[in-house]
């Protein structure tokens, strides 16, 4: 029986009043620039005149050095913005109560090392003795100081601001009192956690627990793995007290070394971090640390031989400090790799952190809500007096849980064929209102669905157009012969069939005609010469391929494409033709020869050349570790489903919210598409998108899309699929400038500080043109925190004042009356916190879908959180699933039997911040109001699964696909839906080296450490 959640509780802790106060004590160590100025002119030798100077110290490698020899030592980021005079930033930070961090001596070995691997060059060497004499001669001290861990200012809208050394030390401070806790208990066994070192680019505190094995059963073997607690601090807008999120999951360890090889494989291009525990002072003189410490491997590539290997990476510590002797040496990377269970047996001495891209691992990821909320409850023992634990979180109930046209979740046996044929039907109104939108053809008054089906596997094109029969509900074929082909009795037809001279289908309802396109990607060349154009690009297997010969080839590809596509009756360019779509079936990224080769990016761009916007379907296979031969008819019904999205076609969310907002009112949503320059993606990108949804009653709606160029530059709301085509213009992949003549100088690049402010300004005007184009209509503007706020600055905790705006350098005003400003915000970064049901009975604590709000807030507070239900993907994930000791089985044939969840995905969805930013109080708007409005938009009714956002901002960051030449474009996976969350608990790369794992954003990171955004 479901059980009637009335609260929830989050796992986070905040100040027991505006005057507590902790005051901790540490010693501390200016940042390098501050020592000598000799240090930024060895920096600065040899630089170009025109070249922007170095103000800071490079000091990357010497803190990863820090963090692996002498993981006591706090490193804090680098500050940005203004600082007090007379207060220097603070670099390094150590508890007062360690004797000696880092001795005088150890610290003058690093430092000299460190300045050796600066300017290693010849020319450099003079100056290079001369900047280690001067530093020797005044070897930078350690300094007393006292620093606030809890009090903090507020910002002008009421927001904590708190200081840039609480976001590391007061976690690290809280951190320090769960494991003065000892080991937390569970059936069979208990957990000793250790700390992690803390770098400049990691997020509050972590501790991680011993290695645990787990038996798979069978040949399957022995697997390992530890719980995390993540500490980190954060604020919500206009509340003047921080939170502090304790963060639950697993992290899985890599132990399979390959049959084959005999070693354990490294993901080839970025770093695998180790986490060490040495049996002695690594650094003499430096005290035993009882925190992991933690380096990195790599595997890289010669580029001489092009033979792979395996190493600590470049320029990490085991380079800095080479030819030093240590007290215990890193393990060599080919000991570790092929035998690394034995190394993480023998009390962890080095454990290699587990990553997807290394294959199957037999431990679940992530940790079910029952199981949180019991180590939260142990943790709590460590709450200190001047804080407590958070409020309850009490039911909003301004509206039912759905929207009012969802489909029925208990449909009776003999109601389904009905119930099928109202949402086909629905279905079929909504694309023809989209087509009509759009300015399709039209066919005896009825609109005209125009699709292409690009095929290869003659199995995989009658499931799609079997699929599509079944999603929009339509009839046999108008005509005999067309009846024939559709059934596949004629495969003569479509094997002969191209783009000039496709298969047709037509079906013809009361709502719209439907015409399907089908032919092979078979192109013959001027040359006589035929190419299947989902092939890869045309690129050498082996050796480097440079940005330049990667560009050309796309290029061609997508010219190529597009001359191809408009053989097709009527589509000769983009600008005369309506939109359309075009299911394409095409290879996974794996099975092209590398990432360069594939080729969808290219195809996207080519058809929308020829006006179509586009949707990739796997050709179906069954390899080791893949099928998608037994589930193609659902991926090509979700294929064809998220076609239709692209076009327009929606069934809309019926809200049923009766009071407490504007009559009319229509959604926008703004997303930011960034993308830096990276080795794994060639083009960087900064591209604002707008999407507007007008609904018009009956799950019907009108979705637009923002075109900056339309009207003859001023801007307009075009037809969605109109603006994704258009999007591509602004993905243009330019091959690089050509090489600088004999004695041309080079232009100065710009510096990355100015390039943020002109991106920022861009965007800004952007923005003020979108605003302009919302007046006169009630309108509510979504926004996501993370994804927008390092370009519109007004969204930051440390920014934002309720019902007011800025989107520019004037000051902030009052909102246009006309419009409403809700800001999103998601568990990235663990910004919202982990979060149950609270079970009012006896049983286990569980998920409870709805919206909430804290308990004893204001009538009027602007801050609520919106949950979903569990997804069917996790429907075997109990949630009182236990992965430390054995349960009893709750319910079926198996009840009462003892199980353990180890092996079982453990997931809970996001808490979703909903801040009602801006509103209109007076003119009888209630924030609750909105706020269930914006619930009510992650649930639209004709997707299988609710949202992670609401469908106006799922929409807008949906049209990515046709500016980043990512490779998720390629198709959802089929056991995870497009609009379903990530797991939660997914593993989380060391910390300490995210900044090499994963991209990160400069430019967020910044805003965050200097404005508060958390």
């Amino acid at each position: 029986m479901p059980v009637n959640y009335q609260n929830v509780c989050t796992a986070s802790w905040l100040p027991g009043g505006w005057d507590a106060s902790v005051i901790g004590r540490y010693r501390t160590l200016a940042f390098p620039e501050q020592w000598r100025d000799c240090v930024l002119e060895l920096c600065n030798a040899g630089r170009d005149e025109d070249a922007e100077p170095w103000r800071t110290a490079p000091t990357r490698a010497l803190e990863q050095a820090i963090q692996a020899y002498a993981p006591d030592v706090l490193v804090m980021p680098r500050p940005f913005g203004a600082r007090t005079e007379g207060d220097p930033a603070r670099w390094l930070y150590a508890d007062a109560d360690i004797p000696d961090p880092l001795p005088p001596e150890v610290l003058a070995t690093l430092i000299a090392h460190w300045l050796r691997d600066l300017r290693p060059e010849p020319e450099h060497r003079g100056l290079l003795r001369q900047t280690r004499a001067e530093i020797a001669a005044h070897t930078p001290q350690w300094e007393a100081v006292e620093r606030e861990l809890v009090a903090c200012d507020r910002t002008d809208g009421g927001t904590a601001a708190p200081g840039g050394h609480q976001f590391t030390l007061t976690p690290d401070w809280l951190a320090r009192r769960i494991l003065d806790l000892g080991p937390y208990p569970f059936e069979g066994g208990s957990l000793h956690f250790r700390a992690m070192p803390r770098g400049p680019r990691d997020k509050g505190a972590e501790l991680v627990s011993q290695p645990l094995p787990h038996d798979a059963g069978g040949s399957k073997g022995v697997w390992w793995f530890s719980i995390i607690l993540n500490i980190t601090l954060h604020t919500v807008p206009f509340d003047p007290l921080p939170r502090y999120h304790l963060h639950w999951s697993i992290r899985r360890w890599a132990t399979r070394v390959s049959p084959a090889g005999g070693r354990l494989r490294l993901p080839y291009g970025s770093r695998t971090s180790v986490l060490l525990r040495p049996r002695v002072p690594v650094l003499p003189g430096v005290p035993l640390s009882e925190r992991f410490a933690v380096a990195q491997l790599e595997r890289y590539r010669d580029r001489d031989t092009g033979t792979f290997s395996d190493r600590w990476a470049h320029g990490g510590p085991a380079r800095l400090l080479g030819g030093v002797v240590l007290g215990e040496q890193l393990p060599r990377a080919d000991d570790l790799l092929t035998d690394p269970e034995k190394w993480l047996a023998d009390g962890a001495r080095a454990g290699i952190v587990f990553r997807t891209a290394m294959g199957r691992h037999e431990v679940g990821a992530g940790l079910m809500p029952d199981q949180v909320s019991r180590l939260t409850e142990w943790a709590g023992q460590a709450v200190p007096g001047e804080l407590r634990t958070a409020p309850p979180h009490q039911r909003v109930g301004l509206t039912g849980k759905r929207p009012l046209n969802a489909p029925p979740t208990n449909v009776k046996p003999d109601e389904k064929e009905a119930e099928e044929a109202r949402r086909t039907s629905e279905r079929r109104r909504a694309t023809a209102l989209a087509v009509s939108a759009y300015g399709g053809p039209v066919d005896g008054g009825r609109p005209v669905l125009e699709l292409q089906l690009v095929w290869q596997n003659a199995g995989m094109r009658q499931t799609a157009i079997t699929a599509l029969v079944e999603l929009l509900g339509l009839p046999g074929p108008v005509d005999a012969d067309a009846a024939a082909i559709a059934a596949g009795t004629d495969e003569t037809a479509h094997r002969d069939a191209r783009a000039d001279r496709p298969v047709v289908l037509k079906w013809s309802t009361p709502e719209l005609v439907v015409q399907l396109n089908c032919f092979r990607p078979v192109h013959r060349r001027a040359d006589g010469s035929t190419v299947a154009l989902t092939d890869g690009l045309e690129l050498s297997a082996g050796g480097r391929r440079t940005e330049a010969v990667v560009s050309a080839s796309l290029h061609s590809r997508r010219k190529e494409t597009a001359n191809w596509l408009r053989a097709i009756e009527g589509r000769e360019s983009e600008r005369s033709t309506p939109p359309a779509l075009a299911l394409v079936e095409i290879d996974r990224p794996e099975d092209f020869a590398s990432t360069d080769h594939d080729s969808k990016f290219a195809l996207r761009l080519g058809f929308a050349d020829a006006g179509l916007v586009s949707q990739f379907l796997a050709v179906p296979k069954k390899v080791k570790g893949y099928n998608t031969v037994g589930n193609q008819h659902h991926r090509a019904r979700m294929a064809w489903d998220d076609g239709l999205r692209q076009l327009g076609a929606r069934v809309y969310p019926e809200l049923g919210i009766d009071s407490g907002l504007p009559d009319g009112l229509r959604h926008a949503a703004v997303w930011m598409v960034r993308r830096n320059r990276t080795s794994r993606n060639r083009w960087a990108t900064d591209v604002p998108v707008g999407v507007l949804v007008t609904p018009e009653g009956d799950g019907m709606s009108r979705i637009q899309g923002w075109d900056p160029d339309a009207d003859d530059g001023v801007g307009a709301w075009v037809p969605y699929p109109t603006m994704l085509i258009r999007l591509t213009r602004l993905a243009e992949v330019r091959p690089p400038l050509p090489a600088p003549r004999t004695g041309e100088k080079i232009p100065r690049r710009r510096s990355w500080h100015s390039d943020r402010a002109e991106q920022r300004r861009r965007a800004e005007e952007w923005l003020q043109r979108i605003r302009a184009s919302l007046r006169h209509e009630p309108t509510l503007l979504l926004v996501e925190a993370q994804n927008a706020r390092s370009h519109w600055t007004w969204l930051q905790d440390g920014r934002t004042e309720s019902d007011r705006m800025r989107d520019g350098e004037a000051d902030s005003r009052r909102l246009d009356p006309d419009l409403r400003l809700v800001r999103v915000r998601t568990g990235r970064g663990r910004e919202t916190p982990q979060w149950w049901g609270v079970n009012p009975g006896d049983g286990a604590n569980g998920i409870a879908a709805g919206l909430w709000r804290p308990a004893g807030s204001e009538p009027d507070g602007r801050v609520f959180h919106s949950a979903n239900s569990k997804p069917v993907q996790f429907k075997s994930s109990a949630v009182e699933a236990d992965k430390l000791a054995p349960r009893p089985i709750r319910m079926g044939k198996r009840k009462g039997e003892l199980t353990i969840d180890t092996g079982m995905v453990g997931w809970t969805p996001d808490l979703l911040e909903i801040s009602v930013l801006g509103c209109h109080p007076e003119a009888g708007d209630d924030p609750q109001a909105l706020a269930s409005a914006v619930h009510l938009l992650r649930q639209p009714p004709d997707y299988p699964e609710a949202l992670s956002l609401p469908l106006p901002l799922h929409l807008a960051g949906l049209g990515q696909d046709y500016v980043l030449p990512h490779r998720a474009a390629a198709e959802t996976p089929s056991d995870a839906p497009e609009v379903m969350d990530p797991v939660a608990d997914s593993d989380p790369v060391n910390s300490v080296a995210a900044g090499l794992e994963e991209e990160t954003d400069a430019v967020e990171a910044a805003d965050q450490l200097t404005l508060f955004d958390c």
